[in-house]
């Protein structure tokens, strides 16, 4: 089994910030595949579906970003899933927008969520799927919180399948292939 897990904030107020490109990564999946979210037995809501013949899980927390953690632990603690099952998918600020970046393991760069991830499961040894959202701002939190431009919403629809066929490929195959194969800008 494996979960791909969306980070966000919940809550309209939040639905299209940068912030939440992983929720929109996710929910974009669950599109593909038709499928629909449930609540779980934890905070967080979640669908099941089969990708590459895996039984796969597509997770978004129902906690606030940097809380995500507590999510995430209850996650593995109903589901049979490993820490090595597990692939987030989150924004990162520090890469131009448009650019994809799979990675085995990490610090948490000073994302609130992977923070929350790595002080909840005890180990920073966990995968990653990085949505550059852009790098040009002056506020960080502001810059996070604000809506994609209505270019940069245009590119969206180009970039999400892309960044899904990742995924999928991830599944597949494993966090080196997915990074040999996808990590590069495509916006």
């Amino acid at each position: 089994m494996r979960a791909i897990i969306g980070l966000g904030n919940p809550g309209l107020k939040y639905k299209n910030t940068r912030h939440n490109i992983g929720f929109r990564i996710v929910d974009h999946l669950g599109d593909e595949l038709k499928v629909s979210f449930k609540a779980g037995k934890g905070d967080y809501y979640y669908s099941e579906a089969e990708i590459e013949g895996q039984r796969t899980l597509l997770v978004k927390p129902g906690t606030y970003m940097n809380r995500s953690g507590q999510a995430v632990k209850h996650l593995i603690r109903y589901f049979p899933l490993e820490i090595k099952d597990l692939l987030i998918v989150y924004d990162d600020f520090h890469l131009p927008f448009g650019t994809l970046r799979f990675r085995r393991q990490g610090s948490d760069g000073g994302h609130n969520g992977i923070k929350s991830i790595i002080e909840n499961l005890g180990t920073q040894e966990f995968a990653r799927c990085r949505a550059g959202i852009g790098s040009q701002f002056d506020d960080s939190v502001s810059f996070v919180l604000s809506n994609f431009s209505r270019a940069e919403q245009k590119k969206l629809t180009e970039w999400l399948p892309m960044i899904t066929d990742g995924i999928r490929y991830w599944v597949a195959e494993d966090i080196e292939a997915a990074m040999n194969k996808f990590n590069r800008a495509y916006i």
